[in-house]
């Protein structure tokens, strides 16, 4: 790294709905729902791969985890879902949990990698060719 700084994490996110109102107070939401294993929230975590507001102001995010064995994934899906519901103004939230792509330390935000004392996200990286995990289910609620 060039003079020992942070190494900025990839933006990979799509995001179709940035200019939607309801986008922020959505974000906001999202921000206090945490992994419990980990101190940071699950959009700065960079597990939401997708948020997508439709003009009627129904709300489709698509997510993943750090782990496909998470024993707590069923909780933190339906706190997804639930703070975007919490919404005011979100007529209806869905949730896809998948896990392709696979989910990497180069998702995170630089908050992130600042409080997890991460210098550079590429480090985690699998080597080439691998995936970081080796299921690849699709779960919708």
């Amino acid at each position: 790294m060039k003079g020992g700084g942070l190494k900025k994490a990839k933006a990979t996110m799509t995001d179709q709905s940035k200019d939607h109102p309801l986008h922020k107070p959505i974000v906001k939401a999202l921000r206090k729902v945490h992994d419990p294993e980990i101190p940071v929230n699950v959009y700065d975590l960079g597990l939401i791969y997708e948020l997508n507001i439709t003009d009627d102001n129904n709300v489709t995010i698509q997510m993943t985890l750090t782990a496909p064995a998470c024993p707590v994934a069923d909780l933190i899906v339906q706190q997804v879902q639930d703070a975007a519901k919490g919404v005011e103004g979100v007529e209806s939230a869905m949730v896809d949990l998948v896990f392709d792509p696979p989910w990497s330390p180069e998702r995170m935000s630089e908050a992130a990698l600042l409080t997890l004392n991460i210098d550079d996200p590429s480090q985690y990286r699998p080597p080439a060719g691998e995936k970081v995990f080796n299921i690849n289910p699709n779960l919708r609620r």
